[in-house]
């Protein structure tokens, strides 16, 4: 089993989620400070010579905060009209910031018939390489605005998961709002654990996830223990760690351990 840091180290294509938690304030205005510091990070990374694929939620976050709208979508139709205004904005935010680091950003949204359907899904697979050999950052979402299903049930935790199935990923990195894994909810248990690896997940690992821990997110520990599931069944190990400071990310490279790891079964 390999360290962390020779997993960070050796990996040669990322896929690094990022909730909406993460990209927002408490206010549910988005932070700025933050995404440019994630996409400054990420250009270096490629300048690294990492394959960097961004898997970004935000796009309802992002439509709320253009349009101020005050309080939390309730029906999947104010959810879709949001994502629709907030994609395009989002993704204005992200290309911005990364061309001011001289890096190429590409938009794809993705729906469950893509993971589903295997021609789509071979399409899909083709256009990640061609982008990724044009040295663009792939940024990825759900197509909110015609998938019903994600919007009510789904999370981008699992669509990241099958993201880096589909590239053939080396680690995926799933940036939150905690610091990994607990053995108890930290929001709720000031003396919760932070369990600092995972070589199998069993029931008990199961039984740590709590709920979503704020406002402006769908997921919970839960998706990213199933995330967890998907990337390492395939053989991809995932990394579980908090999204405040994005620059966090260089601590990896310079063999610190931080966040959770939950280490991929032999390919």
């Amino acid at each position: 089993m390999d360290n962390l840091t020779n997993i960070v180290t050796d990996a040669k294509r990322i896929v690094i989620k990022i909730g909406s938690s993460s990209l927002s304030h408490a206010s549910g205005k988005l932070n700025f400070h933050r995404i440019e510091l994630l996409s400054r990070t990420l250009s270096d990374f490629v300048n690294f010579g990492k394959q960097i694929i961004l898997v970004s939620s935000g796009a309802i976050t992002a439509g709320r905060s253009k349009l101020n709208y005050g309080h939390k979508p309730a029906s999947t139709e104010e959810k879709q009209a949001l994502a629709a205004v907030g994609q395009a904005e989002l993704m204005r935010i992200y290309e911005r910031f990364f061309s001011s680091y001289g890096q190429n950003v590409a938009q794809v949204l993705i729906t469950r018939e893509i993971v589903d359907n295997a021609e789509c899904r071979q399409n899909a697979k083709n256009t990640f390489e061609v982008l990724m050999n044009l040295g663009c950052v792939p940024i990825v979402n759900e197509n909110d605005t015609v998938s019903f299903e994600e919007i009510e049930f789904g999370d981008n935790d699992t669509l990241a998961a099958h993201v880096a199935v589909l590239c053939g990923a080396d680690l995926l990195i799933n940036l939150s709002d905690i610091d990994g894994l607990y053995d108890s909810d930290p929001h709720m248990n000031p003396d919760a654990h932070l369990i600092s690896s995972v070589s199998e997940i069993t029931d008990e690992i199961r039984s740590c996830a709590g709920g979503a821990g704020s406002d402006f997110g769908t997921g919970g520990v839960v998706t990213k223990i199933h995330a967890a599931e998907i990337s390492t069944d395939a053989g991809i190990p995932m990394l579980l760690l908090n999204g405040e400071n994005p620059e966090l990310l260089y601590e990896l490279l310079a063999g610190k351990h931080i966040g959770t790891i939950f280490y991929s079964k032999s390919k």
